[in-house]
């Protein structure tokens, strides 16, 4: 980095700091000019751009900071946010995944920030997926009613008697009202009763578990939030024996019924 660049970088970063977002992406921007090829410029004005809600200029430079530096974690962190405020959460879920991958790696202090941010976009991709379902849901039913309906109208327009007709008018209605009936039950249910099972539950953080780790006492705990816990005080939560994150092993098992759970259950996300 050169030192005009360096001088420019720790200009910004003051009014960053000062809440100045503005004048920060200018410095950034200004320092990216000295030193083209520096992947930290990019990802400091992406992250002052995410502040003013530049969605598109935040992807344009985490893209350009992961073809200098493809590992880049908080290239592929601040990307999956600005995909999610795009209304990509499917592009936005794989990114978070790849930043919790290289901040476990690392052993990065920002994993607590990254597994919440994976959780969201689990939540906002099942959302998504929700309300397709439910408006094609909703389409079906209406095409299948209109259907039914014409099919009265032409049964119908052969009938003179007016009895013959009230009575066919009849039957016709009843055969709407039982396919409203079985699309009303077919509804999966948004209003069934919403529980979450205690083993996808983290004991520490009380949330969903993204990426369960297990100690050695048998006990399972969300990554993150055992080694933010093991940070501060080196004991097993439990047992206040000695702990150390070299010990944690992960729990494939218990990850891949959690990930199977907030596929159906997105909602829990927010639980």
């Amino acid at each position: 980095m050169s030192a005009k660049s360096i001088l420019l970088k720790e200009e910004g970063n003051r009014y960053f700091q000062q809440g100045d977002y503005v004048s920060a992406e200018a410095l950034y921007s200004k320092a990216l000019i000295a030193d083209p090829k520096n992947p930290a410029l990019y990802t400091n004005r992406a992250m002052a751009r995410l502040k003013m809600n530049l969605w598109e200029s935040v992807v344009s430079d985490c893209n350009a900071c992961l073809e200098l530096s493809p590992d880049n974690i908080k290239a592929h962190y601040y990307l999956s946010q600005a995909l999610a405020a795009q209304g990509d959460p499917e592009a936005a879920l794989g990114h978070a995944k790849r930043a919790h991958e290289l901040s476990i790696a690392a052993n990065d202090k920002s994993l607590p920030a990254i597994t919440a941010q994976v959780l969201r976009c689990k939540k906002e991709r099942w959302d998504q997926m929700e309300r397709r379902r439910r408006r094609e849901g909703a389409e079906l039913e209406a095409e299948v009613v209109a259907l039914l309906k014409r099919e009265r109208d032409a049964a119908l327009a052969d009938l003179a008697d007016d009895a013959d007709r009230r009575q066919v008018e009849q039957e016709w209605e009843e055969k709407v009202e039982q396919m409203r009936h079985v699309f009303e039950q077919a509804r999966p249910a948004a209003e069934r009763r919403r529980k979450v099972p205690d083993w996808a539950i983290d004991d520490i953080s009380f949330a969903i578990m993204v990426d369960p780790v297990i100690t050695k006492t048998g006990k399972s705990y969300e990554r993150a939030s055992i080694v933010e816990h093991l940070r501060r005080h080196p004991t097993d939560p439990l047992t206040r024996e000695p702990l150390q994150i070299s010990d944690l092993r992960p729990n494939l098992g218990l990850k891949q019924a959690c990930e199977e759970f907030l596929e159906e259950n997105g909602w829990a996300v927010d639980w």
